[in-house]
């Protein structure tokens, strides 16, 4: 037993040494340096996943505008500097709790029937679980962190450091823009603080332009799924309340708007955010509608335009 501990204290130091380095090649990525700093600034480009494209063209752009830079949606010298005077770390260290790995984590079926008979629509796995908290894709989290389990309570893990670098103000309003996929919440004086990409209605479900108002907002809600009301339900659906959870369709909030049928959302599939359609809903990553539904309030006008 003695002559085995000096290997397994080896082999633990190789392996720190070993995620610390993928840890350091995953961070070089401009990109995900910037969509770390995106997401703290409440601009965020989607979910970190280390991938540039559209989002993120349209998130700095947006961050550039409130910063008064030129807007080029590129990541130039100047907007780098300006996105790194935060200086908090972009990646900070994660002990795994128990419960983190007890979960319980159940697939989640694919029917709406077998859904309702769930008592609740929790996460499948400890990485989609981890993946939310952090903002992340559960492949970065895995390339972050190469040989460690997820699922492992006690496990010290890698993760990006999302805690923003302030709360956001209560919104004057907000707007939903068709051409950009992205909804903002604006001041009184009509300067965008935040924005956020999401998917809304497409060509059998169009986006209903016009000024709405929230008229509600509900944290972990039911899901009422009515199959009349969507073109591509099943001949043999039927009614069914589905439980509360990161799973349910409309995610953890609901913000219901003065348009019937009609509300801002989270999603069970972040990562699908602005690349799918919806039924005309307007929907966002899960943590994202928290923080819209934070700077939400009943009344507040909700602009939805091309």
């Amino acid at each position: 037993m003695d002559e085995a501990a000096p290997s397994v204290a080896a082999a633990a130091v190789e392996a720190e040494a070993e995620a610390a380095d993928a840890a350091d090649a995953t961070l070089a990525s401009p990109v995900l340096r910037a969509k770390i700093l995106l997401d703290r600034a409440n601009f965020p480009a989607g979910e970190i996943d280390g991938r540039g494209g559209a989002k993120l063209a349209l998130a700095l752009t947006a961050f550039q505008n409130a910063r008064q830079l030129p807007a080029t949606g590129a990541l130039d010298a100047a907007t780098v500097a300006e996105l790194e005077l935060d200086t908090a770390p972009l990646l900070v260290h994660y002990t795994v709790s128990a419960a983190d790995a007890a979960g319980p984590y159940r697939p989640v079926p694919a029917g709406m029937a077998a859904k309702a008979r769930r008592r609740a629509l929790g996460y499948a796995s400890a990485a989609e679980a981890l993946g939310e908290r952090f903002h992340a894709s559960p492949s970065l989290l895995r390339a972050l962190n190469p040989g460690r389990r997820l699922d492992r309570a006690g496990a010290a893990i890698v993760v990006p450091n999302v805690a923003p670098a302030a709360v956001l103000p209560a919104a004057a309003r907000i707007v939903v823009d068709r051409s950009d996929g992205t909804l903002t919440l604006q001041d009184e004086h009509g300067a965008t603080f935040a924005q956020f990409p999401v998917t809304m209605g497409g060509p059998r479900d169009p986006l209903p332009l016009g000024t709405w108002s929230v008229t509600a907002i509900a944290h972990d809600p039911s899901y009422r799924y009515n199959p009349r009301l969507f073109w591509d339900a099943g001949p043999n659906d039927r009614p069914a309340t589905l439980p509360p959870g990161p799973n349910n369709p409309v995610g953890v909030v609901w913000i219901a708007l003065s348009k019937r049928h009609l509300g801002i959302h989270g999603t069970a599939q972040p990562g699908k955010i602005g690349r799918t359609k919806s039924h005309g809903c307007i929907r966002l990553s899960n943590w994202d509608a928290r923080r819209v539904a934070q700077a939400a309030a009943v009344g507040l006008p909700v602009v939805f335009q091309k």
